[in-house]
């Protein structure tokens, strides 16, 4: 086991065993001959041997580093594999890294950084962030272009935010909050206002839908929502917790004061020609303030049908019902399982200009042209039924109502796709056939679901298989079974390996995995009789619906996803 170069707050290491020359053959980074060219150019030319290693191209930056950790009995570090705890990160000035070559990225426990070095040797390097920090430090080794990328990162994105925040700000009246801003950013405190913009410009960088800052003890976890899967991404030192929960509720003109009440608010910022939108959510747990900020890239813009990822038939019954001129389409599934991405892509193909859409969201997640787009206001009375109330009586031809949570908004929507209007919605159930029994349990008669609804459509988002490390596997029919797999013989997949690109989990970006059901009349008369959803989902499969499970699979053999992580969206069954 190699010694762990960290002693009483200060990092020490074990003397160097062997040369750098010997480590670089023993490695075998390059060979006897082009190292005793190198040693003897160092001898002459006064210069380190790493240097001219570097400069005859004997090895490459990253070997060196390898090398050098191998040499000092230190671990090498991936630093874009690895990242960076932005917590660790805000302990250090940007010049200040520079300056020693070096740059906390984590810890280790409590008490201890996990700091990256170029050169394991500059212990007066290491000694002095001990001190400046009041930390004791692991030490691992990166290479140095590595590093810099790093630390420009950090420096670029700091700054990109603060002037983002500072631009937002400047729009709002000089009060009470404004001048608690300008205390958080004084220079006696600047690590809590670097660390709350490296938080949030790397959760932009890295396509987080939302962050998650929550009180442990008397620390704070930061985690990133990324491809629907919470990661760990930075931890708040103690003595900062307070003033960075402070620092946010700032931000977004939250009460500073108040931490017996949950508080909510928002704030929308430009960064690189990106309008970033934060909705932020405070949360008085047992343990502390917890935050919850949602991340709304609206420069992104809505998606089209054909990137959804729907298969053919799918896509065909879908657009066959939202080219109907009256009717309700229903997309159903959990919570953050892209139903309102859905809707969005079906009002791009029916947006046109021939046509009047409306909608009523919460919130507006995408500005469209030409669009009515309302956003509800509880405080003030407007909610989805109040609010789909007044469009009807705005001459719409179709409306996109963000969600059906009530009979109220319920009755409504139905009574609109009744009277000749196209109604987009979405539902929280687990199936399509989920759907129709989920109305008439809200207090919809049975015949109005029947005539009203022409499609609904359920959905899952899945991770897709990163195309740079996945690889080709089989599977035997067991690991199949909970995807209804009911043949004999082994089937090809893949799987991510995990690297670089997607920062060591094996997937990059998502896709969804789908099932229509088209209204037809035995599900309506199924309807009427208040048929029980198994028995609707059953008449549905033999009429030739295919369940998400299915496409689940297809896209499994076809290299798409992996197994489980479908089974992980949609259970085994």
């Amino acid at each position: 086991m190699r010694p762990d170069p960290t002693v009483n707050g200060t990092a020490t290491l074990p003397p160097a065993r062997r040369g750098l020359a010997d480590v670089v053959v023993e490695l075998g980074f390059a060979d006897a001959a082009q190292v005793r060219a190198a040693s003897e150019a160092a001898r002459t030319e006064h210069r380190p041997l790493a240097q001219v290693l570097l400069a005859q191209s004997a090895v490459t930056e990253d070997q060196l580093a390898r090398a050098l950790a191998e040499r000092f009995g230190c671990e090498y570090l991936d630093l874009i594999a690895a990242g960076v705890d932005m917590g660790a990160a805000a302990l250090l000035t940007p010049a200040a890294a520079r300056r020693y070559g070096a740059l906390p990225v984590g810890y280790v426990d409590d008490g201890v950084l996990l700091l990256a070095v170029v050169d394991p040797a500059s212990t007066v390097a290491i000694d002095e962030i001990a001190m400046i920090t009041g930390l004791a430090s692991r030490v691992v080794v990166v290479a140095p272009a590595a590093l810099e990328r790093q630390i420009a990162a950090l420096e670029t994105v700091n700054s990109r935010v603060q002037e983002a925040f500072d631009e937002a700000l400047a729009e709002h009246e000089e009060g009470d909050e404004l001048e608690g801003l300008q205390d958080l950013d004084s220079p006696a405190d600047p690590p809590v206002v670097k660390l709350v913009n490296s938080i949030i410009a790397q959760a932009v960088e890295r396509g987080s839908s939302d962050i998650h800052f929550d009180p442990e003890g008397h620390e704070m976890a930061v985690n990133y929502r990324i491809d629907g899967v919470l990661v760990p991404a930075s931890r708040v030192p103690r003595r900062m917790v307070a003033a960075v929960v402070s620092r946010v509720k700032i931000m977004t003109n939250l009460d500073i004061a108040e931490r017996r009440l949950p508080q909510d608010g928002r704030v929308s910022l430009a960064i690189d020609d990106r309008v970033i939108d934060l909705r932020v959510v405070t949360l008085p747990t047992v343990d502390g303030e917890a935050v919850v900020m949602r991340v709304l890239d609206k420069s992104r813009g809505p998606m089209t049908l054909d990137a959804l990822g729907l298969p053919a038939t799918e896509r065909a019954r879908l657009m066959s019902a939202i080219t109907e001129p009256n009717g309700a389409v229903l997309v159903t599934g959990p919570t953050g399982s892209g139903k309102t991405t859905t809707l969005y892509a079906a009002l791009g193909l029916l947006h046109d200009g021939q046509r009047s859409i409306v909608t009523i969201e919460d919130p507006v997640e995408y500005g469209i042209r030409g669009v009515k787009q309302i956003q509800t206001n509880a405080r003030v009375g407007l909610t989805f039924d109040t609010g789909l109330r007044s469009i009807m009586r705005g001459d719409p031809d179709t409306v996109m109502v963000g969600e059906v949570r009530d009979r109220e908004t319920a009755q409504m929507a139905i009574e609109a796709a009744l009277t000749g209007h196209l109604v987009l919605t979405t539902l929280h159930t687990r199936d399509a056939a989920g759907a129709v029994t989920r109305l008439t349990e809200m207090g919809i008669e049975p015949f109005l679901v029947a005539s009203a609804v022409t499609c609904v459509l359920a959905q899952r988002l899945v991770r897709t298989l990163c195309t740079d490390c996945k690889h080709p596997v089989r599977l035997p029919p067991a690991a199949l079974r909970g995807l209804g797999y009911q043949g004999h013989d082994d089937v090809d997949a893949f799987e991510g390996a995990g690297c670089s690109a997607c920062v060591g989990t094996g997937y990059r970006g998502r896709i969804g995995i789908y099932e229509v059901m088209p209204m037809t009349d035995e599900i309506r008369r199924l309807t009427v009789e208040r048929q029980p959803s198994e028995v609707i989902g059953r008449t549905a499969e033999l009429e030739g619906m295919r369940r998400m499970r299915d496409d689940g699979l297809a896209k499994v053999r076809t290299g798409i996803t992996s197994v489980a992580e479908v089974l992980r969206v949609i259970g085994a069954g």
